[in-house]
């Protein structure tokens, strides 16, 4: 399986909050991650709110940074995914940041991973597989109680 997880997901993980050890499983089984390079951009601005305004102290935050950005394999070049995803963001009416990880998902049959409960259904309206939220079985369906 190949594994598009956006700065949200990725975040939950190295700063081990609750939702970090299911994810951080679903990224062991992925065969191959990948992330547009906008994802640089968005765990280092993650990471100065964090410290900005959580008082995470720099050290930290430098670690998650580095942490957060060994976990893609790769990284998609956003000039290679700039004129798709101008054309999914202005259908569904969204903003490109969005966009680049449902194309990149899109491209490459991917899971995309994210705690983003707005780009999760996004992502199922496109027919873009989703990983399974807290709840949720592999089909996307509330597990039985």
């Amino acid at each position: 399986m190949i594994c598009v997880p956006d700065a949200s997901a990725v975040v939950e993980v190295v700063l081990q909050r609750p939702r970090a050890e299911e994810l951080a499983e679903r990224l062991s089984e992925a065969d191959w991650v990948t992330a547009p390079t906008l994802f640089i951009a968005e765990i280092t601005n993650t990471m100065w709110k964090y410290h900005s305004f959580e008082d995470l102290p720099i050290d930290a935050c430098e670690s998650a940074i580095d942490d957060a950005l060994a976990i893609p394999d790769t990284y998609a070049n956003d000039a290679d995914l700039a004129r798709e995803t101008f054309a999914l963001a202005a259908a569904i009416r969204r903003p490109a940041y969005d966009a680049f990880y449902l194309v990149l998902a899109r491209r490459h049959d991917g899971e995309l991973l994210t705690l983003d409960q707005g780009l999760r259904s996004l992502a199922r309206k496109q027919a873009i597989r989703v990983a399974p939220d807290a709840g949720e079985s592999s089909t996307g369906k509330a597990r039985p109680s």
